[in-house]
Protein backbone atom coordinates (compact mmCIF):
# COMPACT_ATOMS: atom_id res chain seq x y z
CA UNK A 1 0.00 0.00 0.00
CA UNK A 2 0.97 3.62 -0.81
CA UNK A 3 3.55 4.61 2.31
CA UNK A 4 1.78 8.44 2.12
CA UNK A 5 0.51 8.31 6.10
CA UNK A 6 3.13 11.06 7.55
CA UNK A 7 2.22 13.27 4.90
CA UNK A 8 -1.41 13.56 5.34
CA UNK A 9 -0.88 13.58 9.36
CA UNK A 10 1.45 16.50 8.57
CA UNK A 11 -1.10 18.59 6.56
CA UNK A 12 -4.41 17.69 8.95
CA UNK A 13 -2.12 18.53 11.54
CA UNK A 14 -1.21 21.90 10.18
CA UNK A 15 -4.82 22.91 9.79
CA UNK A 16 -6.49 21.32 12.25
CA UNK A 17 -9.93 19.33 12.26
CA UNK A 18 -12.28 22.39 12.66
CA UNK A 19 -15.93 19.93 12.89
CA UNK A 20 -14.95 17.72 15.55
CA UNK A 21 -12.30 19.12 17.79
CA UNK A 22 -8.35 17.33 17.37
CA UNK A 23 -7.85 14.36 16.04
CA UNK A 24 -6.57 11.12 17.73
CA UNK A 25 -3.23 10.62 18.59
CA UNK A 26 -1.43 9.31 15.18
CA UNK A 27 1.00 6.96 17.40
CA UNK A 28 -1.80 5.35 18.62
CA UNK A 29 -5.08 5.53 20.89
CA UNK A 30 -8.56 3.94 21.38
CA UNK A 31 -9.54 0.88 23.60
CA UNK A 32 -7.52 -2.19 24.50
CA UNK A 33 -7.82 -4.85 21.45
CA UNK A 34 -5.73 -7.54 23.61
CA UNK A 35 -7.00 -10.98 24.03
CA UNK A 36 -7.72 -12.14 27.49
CA UNK A 37 -8.59 -15.48 25.69
CA UNK A 38 -8.38 -16.53 22.17
CA UNK A 39 -11.75 -14.78 20.30
CA UNK A 40 -12.20 -12.44 23.67
CA UNK A 41 -12.27 -9.18 24.83
CA UNK A 42 -13.28 -10.04 27.91
CA UNK A 43 -14.74 -13.02 29.88
CA UNK A 44 -17.59 -12.72 32.94
CA UNK A 45 -15.97 -13.63 36.19
CA UNK A 46 -18.19 -16.49 38.08
CA UNK A 47 -17.30 -15.24 40.88
CA UNK A 48 -17.72 -11.08 40.35
CA UNK A 49 -20.59 -10.63 42.45
CA UNK A 50 -24.04 -10.03 40.79
CA UNK A 51 -28.00 -9.32 40.62
CA UNK A 52 -27.83 -6.24 40.29
CA UNK A 53 -29.82 -3.86 37.43
CA UNK A 54 -27.46 -3.58 34.12
CA UNK A 55 -27.41 -0.14 32.47
CA UNK A 56 -26.28 0.28 29.32
CA UNK A 57 -26.14 4.09 26.95
CA UNK A 58 -26.05 2.91 23.17
CA UNK A 59 -26.00 5.69 20.45
CA UNK A 60 -28.99 5.27 18.54
CA UNK A 61 -32.63 3.70 19.00
CA UNK A 62 -34.46 0.76 16.51
CA UNK A 63 -35.50 2.35 12.89
CA UNK A 64 -39.05 4.05 13.66
CA UNK A 65 -40.25 3.48 10.15
CA UNK A 66 -39.78 -0.74 11.00
CA UNK A 67 -41.30 -0.42 14.21
CA UNK A 68 -40.20 -3.71 16.72
CA UNK A 69 -40.67 -5.92 13.68
CA UNK A 70 -37.02 -7.82 13.38
CA UNK A 71 -37.55 -9.05 9.82
CA UNK A 72 -37.69 -4.93 8.96
CA UNK A 73 -34.77 -3.96 11.27
CA UNK A 74 -32.27 -2.10 9.33
CA UNK A 75 -29.52 -1.45 11.46
CA UNK A 76 -27.20 -3.04 13.84
CA UNK A 77 -28.95 -1.06 16.97
CA UNK A 78 -32.15 -2.74 15.76
CA UNK A 79 -30.49 -5.85 15.84
CA UNK A 80 -28.97 -5.95 19.02
CA UNK A 81 -31.92 -4.50 20.50
CA UNK A 82 -34.18 -6.97 19.16
CA UNK A 83 -31.91 -9.49 19.12
CA UNK A 84 -32.33 -9.37 23.11
CA UNK A 85 -35.98 -10.62 22.71
CA UNK A 86 -35.78 -12.97 19.35
CA UNK A 87 -33.31 -15.90 18.53
CA UNK A 88 -32.44 -17.36 15.24
CA UNK A 89 -31.98 -20.77 13.93
CA UNK A 90 -28.12 -20.72 14.14
CA UNK A 91 -25.79 -18.24 15.91
CA UNK A 92 -22.02 -16.69 15.16
CA UNK A 93 -19.51 -17.34 18.18
CA UNK A 94 -16.18 -15.00 18.63
CA UNK A 95 -14.48 -16.37 15.53
CA UNK A 96 -17.58 -15.52 13.51
CA UNK A 97 -18.25 -19.27 12.53
CA UNK A 98 -21.36 -20.27 12.36
CA UNK A 99 -23.10 -22.15 14.73
CA UNK A 100 -26.43 -23.93 16.50
CA UNK A 101 -29.20 -21.46 17.76
CA UNK A 102 -32.89 -22.55 17.63
CA UNK A 103 -31.82 -25.42 15.13
CA UNK A 104 -29.80 -28.23 17.43
CA UNK A 105 -28.14 -29.07 14.21
CA UNK A 106 -28.76 -29.38 10.36
CA UNK A 107 -27.39 -31.89 7.65
CA UNK A 108 -26.95 -30.64 3.90
CA UNK A 109 -28.06 -33.34 2.15
CA UNK A 110 -27.23 -31.75 -1.33
CA UNK A 111 -25.49 -28.02 -2.17
CA UNK A 112 -29.05 -26.43 -2.20
CA UNK A 113 -30.95 -28.64 0.57
CA UNK A 114 -30.92 -27.74 4.32
CA UNK A 115 -32.60 -29.58 6.78
CA UNK A 116 -32.61 -28.33 10.46
CA UNK A 117 -33.28 -30.43 13.39
CA UNK A 118 -34.83 -27.70 15.95
CA UNK A 119 -34.15 -27.18 19.84
CA UNK A 120 -37.24 -28.86 21.63
CA UNK A 121 -36.79 -26.76 24.75
CA UNK A 122 -37.13 -23.36 23.00
CA UNK A 123 -40.28 -21.93 24.56
CA UNK A 124 -41.60 -18.01 23.69
CA UNK A 125 -41.60 -16.01 26.56
CA UNK A 126 -45.67 -16.64 27.05
CA UNK A 127 -44.93 -19.73 28.10
CA UNK A 128 -45.79 -21.76 24.60
CA UNK A 129 -43.27 -24.29 22.79
CA UNK A 130 -41.83 -23.23 19.65
CA UNK A 131 -42.86 -25.46 16.56
CA UNK A 132 -42.14 -26.09 13.04
CA UNK A 133 -44.76 -24.43 11.88
CA UNK A 134 -43.41 -20.59 13.79
CA UNK A 135 -39.70 -21.47 12.17
CA UNK A 136 -41.48 -22.37 8.84
CA UNK A 137 -43.67 -19.66 9.11
CA UNK A 138 -41.44 -16.84 10.13
CA UNK A 139 -39.04 -18.01 6.91
CA UNK A 140 -41.84 -17.66 5.07
CA UNK A 141 -43.15 -14.65 6.19
CA UNK A 142 -39.82 -12.68 5.08
CA UNK A 143 -39.92 -14.36 1.68
CA UNK A 144 -43.52 -13.00 0.82
CA UNK A 145 -43.14 -9.47 2.23
CA UNK A 146 -39.41 -8.65 1.30
CA UNK A 147 -37.66 -6.22 2.95
CA UNK A 148 -33.35 -5.87 2.94
CA UNK A 149 -32.81 -9.15 4.96
CA UNK A 150 -34.89 -11.40 2.37
CA UNK A 151 -31.97 -11.06 0.00
CA UNK A 152 -29.43 -11.61 2.07
CA UNK A 153 -31.03 -15.51 2.55
CA UNK A 154 -30.40 -15.69 -0.57
CA UNK A 155 -32.57 -17.80 -3.34
CA UNK A 156 -34.65 -19.99 -1.69
CA UNK A 157 -37.30 -21.66 -3.60
CA UNK A 158 -38.90 -23.28 -0.70
CA UNK A 159 -39.69 -24.01 3.14
CA UNK A 160 -41.48 -27.05 4.58
CA UNK A 161 -42.09 -28.73 8.01
CA UNK A 162 -41.08 -31.49 7.35
CA UNK A 163 -41.33 -33.64 11.00
CA UNK A 164 -42.38 -32.87 13.90
CA UNK A 165 -39.26 -30.88 15.06
CA UNK A 166 -37.97 -30.81 11.25
CA UNK A 167 -37.71 -27.73 8.76
CA UNK A 168 -36.31 -28.21 5.38
CA UNK A 169 -35.39 -25.16 3.31
CA UNK A 170 -34.74 -25.89 -0.64
CA UNK A 171 -32.78 -22.93 -2.39
CA UNK A 172 -32.79 -22.46 -5.83
CA UNK A 173 -29.59 -22.40 -6.06
CA UNK A 174 -26.31 -23.09 -4.37
CA UNK A 175 -25.71 -20.33 -1.73
CA UNK A 176 -22.52 -20.21 0.29
CA UNK A 177 -23.62 -17.24 3.06
CA UNK A 178 -27.34 -18.97 4.10
CA UNK A 179 -26.22 -20.44 7.47
CA UNK A 180 -24.49 -16.93 8.37
CA UNK A 181 -27.77 -14.88 7.29
CA UNK A 182 -29.97 -16.96 9.41
CA UNK A 183 -27.48 -16.15 12.20
CA UNK A 184 -28.75 -12.10 12.45
CA UNK A 185 -32.42 -10.94 13.88
CA UNK A 186 -34.08 -10.22 10.53
CA UNK A 187 -33.84 -13.95 10.35
CA UNK A 188 -35.48 -14.75 13.67
CA UNK A 189 -38.24 -17.28 14.54
CA UNK A 190 -41.62 -15.48 15.42
CA UNK A 191 -44.82 -16.57 17.23
CA UNK A 192 -46.62 -16.98 13.76
CA UNK A 193 -49.41 -18.88 15.59
CA UNK A 194 -50.34 -15.51 17.77
CA UNK A 195 -48.94 -13.24 14.52
CA UNK A 196 -52.11 -15.35 12.47
CA UNK A 197 -54.21 -15.26 14.94
CA UNK A 198 -54.16 -11.81 15.04
CA UNK A 199 -52.81 -11.68 18.56
CA UNK A 200 -50.07 -9.67 18.71
CA UNK A 201 -48.51 -7.19 16.06
CA UNK A 202 -44.99 -7.96 16.09
CA UNK A 203 -44.74 -4.14 15.25
CA UNK A 204 -45.35 -2.58 18.46
CA UNK A 205 -45.00 -5.88 20.43
CA UNK A 206 -42.38 -8.07 20.35
CA UNK A 207 -42.65 -11.70 21.73
CA UNK A 208 -39.58 -14.33 21.32
CA UNK A 209 -37.98 -17.19 22.71
CA UNK A 210 -34.96 -14.96 23.79
CA UNK A 211 -33.66 -14.40 27.34
CA UNK A 212 -35.41 -10.86 28.34
CA UNK A 213 -38.92 -9.53 27.44
CA UNK A 214 -39.50 -6.09 27.03
CA UNK A 215 -41.40 -3.96 30.68
CA UNK A 216 -40.99 -0.67 28.74
CA UNK A 217 -40.08 1.57 26.04
CA UNK A 218 -39.77 5.33 24.84
CA UNK A 219 -38.32 5.68 21.65
CA UNK A 220 -35.22 7.64 21.04
CA UNK A 221 -35.37 7.29 25.04
CA UNK A 222 -34.82 4.09 26.98
CA UNK A 223 -35.54 0.36 27.04
CA UNK A 224 -36.21 -1.80 30.13
CA UNK A 225 -36.22 -5.68 29.86
CA UNK A 226 -36.58 -8.60 32.46
CA UNK A 227 -35.45 -12.13 32.34
CA UNK A 228 -37.74 -14.12 30.37
CA UNK A 229 -38.23 -16.75 32.80
CA UNK A 230 -38.93 -20.15 30.28
CA UNK A 231 -35.31 -19.22 29.02
CA UNK A 232 -33.08 -22.17 30.00
CA UNK A 233 -30.60 -19.28 30.92
CA UNK A 234 -33.38 -17.53 33.42
CA UNK A 235 -32.35 -19.08 36.68
CA UNK A 236 -28.76 -18.52 35.81
CA UNK A 237 -28.52 -14.48 34.91
CA UNK A 238 -26.13 -12.19 36.23
CA UNK A 239 -28.25 -9.33 36.64
CA UNK A 240 -32.05 -8.67 37.44
CA UNK A 241 -32.86 -6.46 34.55
CA UNK A 242 -31.89 -4.40 32.28
CA UNK A 243 -32.24 -0.97 31.66
CA UNK A 244 -31.03 0.39 28.16
CA UNK A 245 -30.64 4.07 27.44
CA UNK A 246 -30.47 5.99 24.21
CA UNK A 247 -28.16 9.35 24.69
CA UNK A 248 -27.24 10.23 21.22
CA UNK A 249 -23.96 12.48 22.89
CA UNK A 250 -21.16 10.62 23.01
CA UNK A 251 -19.36 12.71 25.97
CA UNK A 252 -22.60 12.12 28.04
CA UNK A 253 -22.17 8.37 27.76
CA UNK A 254 -18.58 8.90 28.30
CA UNK A 255 -19.42 10.78 31.39
CA UNK A 256 -21.76 8.06 32.52
CA UNK A 257 -18.93 5.53 32.60
CA UNK A 258 -17.08 8.20 34.44
CA UNK A 259 -19.81 8.86 37.49
CA UNK A 260 -21.06 5.35 37.02
CA UNK A 261 -24.55 6.07 36.11
CA UNK A 262 -23.75 3.41 33.08
CA UNK A 263 -22.39 0.14 33.22
CA UNK A 264 -21.27 -0.29 30.07
CA UNK A 265 -21.27 2.33 26.89
CA UNK A 266 -21.24 1.86 22.85
CA UNK A 267 -18.27 4.62 22.17
CA UNK A 268 -17.84 5.64 18.53
CA UNK A 269 -14.86 7.41 18.68
CA UNK A 270 -11.04 6.58 19.72
CA UNK A 271 -11.36 10.09 21.19
CA UNK A 272 -13.15 8.97 24.00
CA UNK A 273 -11.66 5.86 24.80
CA UNK A 274 -8.31 8.25 25.67
CA UNK A 275 -10.46 10.68 27.57
CA UNK A 276 -11.28 8.08 30.20
CA UNK A 277 -7.43 6.49 29.84
CA UNK A 278 -7.08 7.96 33.32
CA UNK A 279 -10.45 6.22 35.13
CA UNK A 280 -9.67 3.77 36.82
CA UNK A 281 -12.55 1.85 37.12
CA UNK A 282 -13.30 2.01 33.79
CA UNK A 283 -11.66 -0.23 30.99
CA UNK A 284 -12.44 0.51 27.16
CA UNK A 285 -11.67 -2.36 25.04
CA UNK A 286 -12.01 -2.00 20.87
CA UNK A 287 -13.81 -4.78 19.19
CA UNK A 288 -12.89 -5.40 15.96
CA UNK A 289 -16.56 -5.10 13.64
CA UNK A 290 -16.22 -6.62 9.73
CA UNK A 291 -18.24 -3.02 9.37
CA UNK A 292 -16.46 -0.70 7.16
CA UNK A 293 -16.23 2.96 6.36
CA UNK A 294 -17.13 3.62 2.43
CA UNK A 295 -16.73 6.69 -0.33
CA UNK A 296 -19.10 7.04 -2.64
CA UNK A 297 -18.36 8.93 -6.05
CA UNK A 298 -21.92 9.73 -7.49
CA UNK A 299 -21.27 8.50 -11.44
CA UNK A 300 -25.00 9.00 -12.32
CA UNK A 301 -25.63 12.20 -11.10
CA UNK A 302 -22.28 14.14 -9.34
CA UNK A 303 -19.86 16.21 -10.76
CA UNK A 304 -19.68 15.17 -14.58
CA UNK A 305 -16.05 14.27 -14.62
CA UNK A 306 -17.15 11.61 -12.28
CA UNK A 307 -18.55 9.87 -15.35
CA UNK A 308 -14.94 9.20 -16.12
CA UNK A 309 -13.44 5.62 -14.70
CA UNK A 310 -9.95 7.27 -14.96
CA UNK A 311 -11.07 10.30 -12.93
CA UNK A 312 -12.79 8.36 -10.24
CA UNK A 313 -9.78 5.93 -10.02
CA UNK A 314 -7.57 9.05 -9.90
CA UNK A 315 -9.56 9.44 -6.50
CA UNK A 316 -9.05 6.23 -5.04
CA UNK A 317 -5.30 6.29 -5.87
CA UNK A 318 -5.26 9.66 -3.79
CA UNK A 319 -7.24 8.48 -0.78
CA UNK A 320 -4.66 6.92 2.22
CA UNK A 321 -6.45 4.51 4.10
CA UNK A 322 -3.30 4.01 6.60
CA UNK A 323 -3.61 8.15 7.53
CA UNK A 324 -7.03 7.85 7.77
CA UNK A 325 -6.57 4.59 9.98
CA UNK A 326 -3.72 6.32 12.43
CA UNK A 327 -4.76 9.72 12.25
CA UNK A 328 -8.66 9.16 12.90
CA UNK A 329 -8.76 5.66 14.16
CA UNK A 330 -5.71 5.62 15.92
CA UNK A 331 -4.39 2.83 14.70
CA UNK A 332 -7.02 0.47 15.63
CA UNK A 333 -8.41 -0.63 11.99
CA UNK A 334 -7.15 -1.72 9.10
CA UNK A 335 -7.53 -0.91 5.53
CA UNK A 336 -10.18 -3.38 3.12
CA UNK A 337 -11.55 -4.09 0.21
CA UNK A 338 -15.22 -4.87 -0.58
CA UNK A 339 -14.62 -8.08 1.58
CA UNK A 340 -14.06 -7.36 5.16
CA UNK A 341 -10.70 -7.66 5.51
CA UNK A 342 -11.10 -9.40 8.78
CA UNK A 343 -13.48 -12.68 7.34
CA UNK A 344 -12.05 -15.77 5.27
CA UNK A 345 -11.12 -15.67 1.88
CA UNK A 346 -11.35 -11.53 1.66
CA UNK A 347 -9.14 -9.97 -0.42
CA UNK A 348 -5.72 -8.46 0.33
CA UNK A 349 -6.04 -4.48 0.21
CA UNK A 350 -2.66 -3.59 -0.31
CA UNK A 351 -3.32 -5.65 -3.71
CA UNK A 352 -6.15 -3.58 -5.14
CA UNK A 353 -4.72 -1.62 -7.86
CA UNK A 354 -5.45 1.79 -6.43
CA UNK A 355 -2.92 0.60 -3.88
CA UNK A 356 -0.12 -0.15 -6.36
CA UNK A 357 -1.11 2.89 -8.58
CA UNK A 358 1.23 6.43 -8.36
CA UNK A 359 0.30 9.52 -7.02
CA UNK A 360 1.89 11.25 -9.98
CA UNK A 361 -0.42 9.22 -12.96
CA UNK A 362 -3.33 10.38 -10.36
CA UNK A 363 -2.43 13.65 -10.61
CA UNK A 364 -1.69 13.54 -14.33
CA UNK A 365 -5.16 12.52 -14.64
CA UNK A 366 -6.52 15.73 -12.54
CA UNK A 367 -4.06 17.57 -14.24
CA UNK A 368 -6.06 17.01 -17.84
CA UNK A 369 -9.43 18.60 -16.15
CA UNK A 370 -7.62 21.79 -15.13
CA UNK A 371 -8.25 20.84 -11.82
CA UNK A 372 -11.65 19.55 -9.95
CA UNK A 373 -13.79 20.74 -7.15
CA UNK A 374 -16.10 18.32 -5.29
CA UNK A 375 -18.09 18.42 -2.64
CA UNK A 376 -18.10 15.70 0.28
CA UNK A 377 -20.92 15.24 2.53
CA UNK A 378 -20.76 13.64 5.74
CA UNK A 379 -24.32 13.38 8.50
CA UNK A 380 -23.06 14.97 11.83
CA UNK A 381 -24.46 12.18 14.09
CA UNK A 382 -20.74 10.40 13.95
CA UNK A 383 -18.13 12.89 14.41
CA UNK A 384 -15.46 9.93 12.58
CA UNK A 385 -17.17 10.99 9.41
CA UNK A 386 -15.94 14.62 9.47
CA UNK A 387 -12.64 13.50 10.49
CA UNK A 388 -12.11 10.70 7.71
CA UNK A 389 -13.39 13.74 5.23
CA UNK A 390 -10.99 15.83 6.15
CA UNK A 391 -8.15 13.32 5.91
CA UNK A 392 -9.30 13.11 2.31
CA UNK A 393 -9.90 16.01 1.85
CA UNK A 394 -6.17 16.97 2.48
CA UNK A 395 -5.24 13.36 0.03
CA UNK A 396 -6.80 14.44 -2.76
CA UNK A 397 -5.60 18.19 -2.71
CA UNK A 398 -2.40 16.75 -3.63
CA UNK A 399 -3.71 15.91 -6.75
CA UNK A 400 -5.18 19.24 -7.80
CA UNK A 401 -8.97 18.17 -6.31
CA UNK A 402 -10.48 20.72 -4.25
CA UNK A 403 -13.22 19.41 -1.69
CA UNK A 404 -15.75 21.57 0.37
CA UNK A 405 -16.70 19.25 2.96
CA UNK A 406 -20.66 19.65 3.54
CA UNK A 407 -21.79 18.44 7.25
CA UNK A 408 -25.20 17.88 7.27
CA UNK A 409 -28.13 16.12 10.22
CA UNK A 410 -29.00 12.45 8.63
CA UNK A 411 -32.21 12.99 7.23
CA UNK A 412 -30.82 16.15 5.14
CA UNK A 413 -28.07 13.65 4.24
CA UNK A 414 -30.57 10.97 3.25
CA UNK A 415 -32.44 13.34 1.04
CA UNK A 416 -29.47 14.58 -1.15
CA UNK A 417 -27.53 10.82 -1.34
CA UNK A 418 -30.34 8.36 -1.66
CA UNK A 419 -33.29 10.79 -3.41
CA UNK A 420 -33.85 9.88 -7.01
CA UNK A 421 -32.02 12.26 -8.45
CA UNK A 422 -29.45 11.87 -6.21
CA UNK A 423 -27.55 15.64 -5.22
CA UNK A 424 -23.97 15.06 -4.31
CA UNK A 425 -20.26 14.58 -5.65
CA UNK A 426 -18.99 12.64 -2.60
CA UNK A 427 -20.15 11.03 0.42
CA UNK A 428 -19.14 9.14 2.88
CA UNK A 429 -20.98 6.38 5.19
CA UNK A 430 -20.43 2.85 5.99
CA UNK A 431 -22.04 -0.81 5.45
CA UNK A 432 -22.23 -3.64 7.96
CA UNK A 433 -19.38 -5.94 6.88
CA UNK A 434 -21.87 -9.32 8.17
CA UNK A 435 -20.56 -12.57 8.83
CA UNK A 436 -20.08 -13.62 5.23
CA UNK A 437 -17.54 -12.25 3.14
CA UNK A 438 -20.17 -12.44 0.16
CA UNK A 439 -23.06 -10.73 1.64
CA UNK A 440 -22.19 -7.14 1.50
CA UNK A 441 -20.80 -7.31 -1.61
CA UNK A 442 -24.66 -7.50 -3.23
CA UNK A 443 -24.47 -3.63 -2.50
CA UNK A 444 -22.13 -3.12 -5.54
CA UNK A 445 -24.79 -4.72 -8.19
CA UNK A 446 -27.06 -1.90 -8.28
CA UNK A 447 -29.98 -3.96 -9.70
CA UNK A 448 -29.93 -6.34 -6.15
CA UNK A 449 -29.43 -2.92 -3.75
CA UNK A 450 -31.84 -0.82 -5.08
CA UNK A 451 -30.73 2.31 -3.32
CA UNK A 452 -26.91 2.45 -4.57
CA UNK A 453 -29.27 2.88 -8.56
CA UNK A 454 -29.25 6.39 -7.87
CA UNK A 455 -25.58 7.21 -7.61
CA UNK A 456 -23.60 4.32 -9.05
CA UNK A 457 -23.98 2.58 -12.47
CA UNK A 458 -22.20 -1.03 -11.40
CA UNK A 459 -20.82 -3.16 -14.16
CA UNK A 460 -22.06 -6.67 -15.62
CA UNK A 461 -18.34 -7.81 -14.91
CA UNK A 462 -18.89 -6.76 -10.88
CA UNK A 463 -22.28 -8.45 -10.64
CA UNK A 464 -21.50 -12.18 -12.36
CA UNK A 465 -18.46 -11.73 -10.00
CA UNK A 466 -20.70 -10.85 -6.91
CA UNK A 467 -23.27 -14.27 -8.29
CA UNK A 468 -20.31 -16.69 -8.95
CA UNK A 469 -18.61 -15.99 -5.13
CA UNK A 470 -22.09 -16.32 -3.40
CA UNK A 471 -22.47 -19.95 -5.15
CA UNK A 472 -19.02 -20.92 -4.55
CA UNK A 473 -18.06 -22.94 -1.64
CA UNK A 474 -15.63 -21.12 1.08
CA UNK A 475 -11.97 -22.29 0.05
CA UNK A 476 -9.38 -21.19 -2.42
CA UNK A 477 -11.37 -21.11 -5.35
CA UNK A 478 -13.73 -18.72 -3.80
CA UNK A 479 -11.04 -16.45 -2.53
CA UNK A 480 -9.73 -16.04 -6.26
CA UNK A 481 -13.33 -14.57 -6.87
CA UNK A 482 -13.17 -12.22 -4.29
CA UNK A 483 -9.93 -11.38 -5.50
CA UNK A 484 -11.20 -10.49 -8.82
CA UNK A 485 -14.02 -8.93 -7.38
CA UNK A 486 -12.24 -6.58 -5.39
CA UNK A 487 -10.20 -5.68 -8.18
CA UNK A 488 -13.67 -5.20 -10.20
CA UNK A 489 -14.79 -2.76 -7.84
CA UNK A 490 -11.41 -0.95 -7.28
CA UNK A 491 -10.77 0.03 -10.72
CA UNK A 492 -14.53 1.00 -10.99
CA UNK A 493 -13.94 3.32 -7.94
CA UNK A 494 -17.98 4.23 -7.53
CA UNK A 495 -18.72 3.02 -3.93
CA UNK A 496 -14.99 2.42 -2.67
CA UNK A 497 -14.19 0.48 0.28
CA UNK A 498 -11.99 2.69 3.32
CA UNK A 499 -11.01 0.71 6.47
CA UNK A 500 -12.84 -1.19 8.94
CA UNK A 501 -15.25 0.52 11.36
CA UNK A 502 -14.24 -1.13 14.84
CA UNK A 503 -16.78 -0.11 18.26
CA UNK A 504 -15.19 1.41 21.27
CA UNK A 505 -17.18 -0.54 24.42
CA UNK A 506 -16.25 1.25 27.11
CA UNK A 507 -17.40 -0.79 30.73
CA UNK A 508 -17.23 -0.42 34.91
CA UNK A 509 -14.91 -2.75 36.41
CA UNK A 510 -16.67 -2.39 39.70
CA UNK A 511 -20.01 -2.92 38.76
CA UNK A 512 -19.95 -5.16 35.86
CA UNK A 513 -18.25 -8.16 34.41
CA UNK A 514 -19.16 -8.99 30.79
CA UNK A 515 -17.98 -11.27 28.39
CA UNK A 516 -17.37 -9.30 24.88
CA UNK A 517 -16.29 -10.94 21.67
CA UNK A 518 -12.99 -9.47 20.07
CA UNK A 519 -14.76 -9.95 16.78
CA UNK A 520 -18.59 -9.03 15.92
CA UNK A 521 -20.34 -9.07 12.28
CA UNK A 522 -23.31 -7.26 13.17
CA UNK A 523 -22.49 -4.98 15.65
CA UNK A 524 -24.46 -7.13 18.71
CA UNK A 525 -22.12 -6.18 21.34
CA UNK A 526 -24.74 -7.18 23.91
CA UNK A 527 -24.06 -10.70 22.20
CA UNK A 528 -23.39 -12.76 25.17
CA UNK A 529 -25.42 -10.68 27.67
CA UNK A 530 -26.49 -14.27 29.50
CA UNK A 531 -22.60 -14.44 30.69
CA UNK A 532 -22.81 -11.00 31.69
CA UNK A 533 -22.78 -9.89 35.71
CA UNK A 534 -23.77 -6.72 37.13
CA UNK A 535 -23.44 -5.97 40.64
CA UNK A 536 -25.74 -4.45 43.68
Amino acid sequence: MKKRAFLALTAVAAVGLTACGAPADPTGGGGSADEVEPGYLAVADADFAAGGELTVQVDYDVDEVGGLDPQAASAARGWMVEGLVYETLTTIDENLEVQPGLAASWDQPSDTEYVFQLDTEATFSNGRDMTVDDVAGSLQRLIDTPTTWTGQLGPISSVEATGDEEVTVTLAEPYTPFLAALANTPAAVLPMQEIDAGDIDVAAEMLGTGPLVVAEHRQDEYWTFEPNEHHPAAAELGFSGLRLEVVGDESTRVAALRDGSADLAVLNSVDSADALADASDVAVVNQQNTDFHYLVMNSIAGDAALQDEDVRFAINTAIDRDAINELVLGGTSQATGVTPATLPDACVAEDLPSAQASIETAKAVIDDLGGLDLDLVVYDSEAVLSDIAQVIQQNLAEIGVTVSIESYDYATYSSLVYADPSDFDLALSWFSGYADPSMVTTWWNPSLAGFTSVYNVGSDETSALIADAARTPAGAERADLFADLCESVDAESETVPLVLRPTEIGYRTDSLSPTLFADEGYGNVLRAITEYRAAE
